[in-house]
């Protein structure tokens, strides 16, 4: 059953998100919804979107020519805010609740491209109670080669 997904998503992701439902955790006029991360209502925000999995998340991901670190590649910085953003739509995905970065490491493995379509992957690997450990990638859309890698312990918030 294909859905309909406010905005629409980039051509390049429809086929494989059309049946996927949105996470939706910064509605307008939430604390949320002007996050630099996952709120579409920051002016230059990262926008990251996640999309319901079995487990985990899916993000569908463009990172414009703006993000630019070395020529052609995006910012590591940036990219850690992708990963940061995926790892905490998995631990939304897991328990429902608001979850903080308590800690973040990420593996560089390759360049990540600009304006290229990509793939966030996150999920939980151990839930503690008071926080959750998780992993993630973000890896080239067509081939599915992991670009970086992320692995993260996120504290619950009350």
């Amino acid at each position: 059953m294909a859905m309909t997904h406010d905005p629409p998503l980039p051509e390049a992701f429809e086929a494989e998100f059309a049946s996927l439902e949105e996470q939706r955790v910064s509605l307008p006029g939430t604390t949320y919804h002007r996050c630099f991360g996952c709120g579409p209502a920051h002016p230059i925000g990262l926008r990251v979107r996640c999309f319901i999995t079995d487990g985990g998340v899916l993000s569908p991901i463009i990172i414009p020519e703006r993000y630019e670190g070395p020529p052609g590649g995006a910012h590591g910085g940036i990219v850690a805010g992708y990963l940061d953003e995926v790892l905490a739509g998995a631990a939304v995905r897991h328990n429902g609740r608001i979850h903080v970065t308590g800690e973040l490491t990420v593996r560089y493995v390759k360049p990540v491209p600009l304006d290229t379509p990509l793939l966030g992957r996150g999920r939980v690997v151990q839930d503690h109670g008071k926080y959750l450990d998780l992993e993630g990638t973000l890896e080239d859309y067509r081939s599915r080669l992991v670009l970086a890698q992320a692995r993260g312990r996120f504290l619950s918030l009350p």
